[in-house]
């Protein structure tokens, strides 16, 4: 029992491993990236690239498409059409979504991040749905103080939010780390489910993959101004740290 207790308990998302993790994961939104996606469906394959530094007419380019998806063609406009595409892959909510504290297994090299989605403003009607009804996981790195991976799966088949019934639900986000200034990025993602509804069984599997990824400030300005930051904080948790006079 005393072993199981070591390896299972509550921590607070705010010290620790954890809370250098999420810190990890809140870039300044002056914090820009290039990168090319490729989005893959059951049934096509479409490549963009997106460049915030380009007229705005030539941010976002189709780079190929193989098959035919109407719901994949929808998918890429609406992330088209956002203001910064790019902020989708700075998972800078993911401390609100943790809570003040979660449930963590330290058995092994990755620690195992038990919790429940708390809603927050960026979530859509879907996600306060889904908050209520899946099982979420993080994977923490202790020693790099990084999360690797993010899931959300469906214990048990339920009424899905417009009828049917959704009988599997999974969603996973993989996580990098970009190597100058450290920021955790998603470089990649999957959902993949299964529904019945009217006497028939729908499955959909949808995987964005990130690639040819560059990061930088939206400016110099911006660039120097977190350096600056970044070292006054390095200095005060220095001198704190240091023995006194």
């Amino acid at each position: 029992m005393l072993i199981a207790l070591l390896i299972s308990l509550a921590m607070a998302t705010g010290s620790g491993p954890m809370h250098a993790a999420l810190e990890a994961t809140e870039a300044p939104e002056t914090f820009r990236a290039a990168f090319t996606v490729e989005l893959v469906s059951n049934s096509a394959q479409q490549t963009y690239s997106f460049d915030p530094r380009l007229p705005a007419g030539a941010r976002w380019v189709t780079v190929a498409r193989l098959g035919q998806d109407a719901e994949l063609d929808q998918v890429a406009a609406s992330w088209a059409a956002e203001v910064a595409p790019d902020g989708r892959l700075f998972p800078d909510d993911l401390r609100a979504s943790l809570g003040p504290s979660v449930d963590v297994n330290t058995d092994g090299d990755a620690w195992r991040v038990s919790f429940r989605h708390h809603p927050n403003y960026n979530d859509s009607e879907f996600d306060v749905w889904a908050a209520e009804r899946l099982k979420a996981t993080a994977w923490l790195d202790p020693v790099g103080e990084r999360f690797q991976r993010i899931e959300y799966t469906l214990p048990k088949p339920v009424r899905g939010p417009s009828g049917g019934k959704l009988t599997r639900y999974e969603q996973s986000y993989l996580l990098k780390t970009e190597p100058r200034w450290g920021f955790s990025y998603v470089s990649g993602f999957t959902i993949d489910l299964e529904a019945k509804a009217a006497f028939k069984r729908i499955n959909r599997r949808f995987e964005a993959r990130v690639t040819d990824i560059q990061f930088f400030f939206a400016s110099p300005a911006a660039e120097a101004e977190y350096d600056s930051r970044r070292a006054a904080a390095v200095q005060m948790a220095s001198g704190f740290s240091s023995p006194g006079r």
